[in-house]
């Protein structure tokens, strides 16, 4: 038989990268939290924080002589909503949240306000509602000013939530599908029957990271086309930049998921391990609101979490079509993340363990 006639053999590597394909595609389970939860958080979140009016402003005024006339200037602003009630119950609907601020006419010429200053809102309340006060005692602003509302996709805050969320599945699927795959193949002893074989622990741990990077490619396609079909998310840079983030967002947490489940031996330790790794970046790497309000003595810190910068990038690309060339930091810091916590993975990796 001649060597043309012999079957073709595949490599190790693309053959358990197929395998892991097969395994992957026949849970339902897993198939759900990977390509449809991540819809469903969009769905949520962009209908939660969806453009809408502004909040009407609650305004309690305290009962008096003056009261009514407080509540005639008052109510010219349609986003207050305000009513007379006597003291101790304005009191008492301030300390339990039901109103934003009371306001009380000591005499024809003076008012005074009673607010929470650490709810936001009180302070808007106070500030709209001294305006309206003052606007008709007599006050008008020797400066004109106008105002223009600007509500075009890209400043809204399903534009800055759909990149972070496209970041978490990165993160996510990097580390637990990786993570979970290794532990679950020692767990039902399958890594010492690949000791037999002449596969090498870079082709088996390649073979994880490829197949979770095929994995990812029709998550991100389905993520950003429900995005802009139901919420006209818009892209303003290049599609090519956003797949090449989308690699190597996926290998970076890739190599931290086989790093960390490289020694695990049972799914609660791996469990604890990965959350361990992903609750800071879930709370500081800016996936559902900006990092930057966090103290800056911290903010050095943030920026070297892995997710930080894959976040950064992909807002920069998705809502500010900034080239890849300009975010050349944050792709060293992924790359570096990445290869390094595959060389260390690669060199405490065991396989009877």
């Amino acid at each position: 038989m001649t060597s043309n006639s012999k079957p073709l053999r595949s490599t190790a590597l693309m053959q358990l990268t197929l395998a892991r394909l097969r395994e992957f595609y026949r849970q339902p389970e897993a198939v759900f939290w990977v390509y449809f939860f991540p819809i469903l958080m969009v769905v949520a979140l962009g209908i939660a924080f969806r453009n809408k009016p502004v909040e009407r402003i609650t305004v309690d005024v305290v009962s008096s002589e003056h009261a009514q006339t407080i509540l005639d200037a008052l109510q010219k602003d349609e986003r207050i909503v305000a009513a007379i009630y006597a003291a101790d119950e304005c009191q008492q609907r301030l300390r339990t949240g039901k109103s934003d601020l009371t306001v009380a006419a000591e005499d024809e010429k003076k008012v005074g306000f009673t607010l929470d200053p650490t709810r936001p809102g009180s302070v808007l309340a106070q500030d709209l509602s001294n305006r309206m006060i003052q606007e008709a005692a007599g006050r008008s602003d020797p400066v004109p000013t106008t105002t223009s509302e600007v509500t075009e996709p890209g400043g809204r805050y399903i534009d800055f939530l759909v990149p972070g969320l496209l970041g978490m599945g990165l993160m996510g699927g990097g580390l637990w599908g990786v993570g979970f795959a290794i532990v679950d193949m020692r767990i039902r002893k399958l890594l010492k029957r690949l000791v037999a074989t002449p596969m090498k622990k870079s082709q088996f741990l390649l073979g994880i990271m490829f197949s979770r990077l095929l994995f990812m490619v029709p998550e991100i396609i389905l993520l950003i086309a429900f995005s802009w079909y139901f919420f006209g998310v818009q892209i303003y840079g290049s599609w090519l930049s956003i797949g090449f983030l989308v690699l190597l967002g996926a290998a970076e947490f890739s190599g931290i998921g086989l790093l960390v489940a490289s020694r695990a031996k049972t799914m609660e330790s791996v469990s604890g391990l990965m959350n361990l790794v992903m609750l800071p970046m879930w709370t500081l790497s800016g996936i559902f609101f900006s990092y930057e309000r966090f103290p800056d003595i911290v903010q050095p810190v943030i920026k070297l979490l892995p997710l930080t910068p894959l976040n950064d990038s992909l807002r920069a690309v998705m809502l500010e079509g900034t080239s890849l060339i300009a975010l050349w930091p944050q792709l060293i810091l992924m790359f570096l993340w990445g290869a390094v916590t595959f060389a260390v993975a690669l060199l405490v990796f065991r396989w009877n363990d």
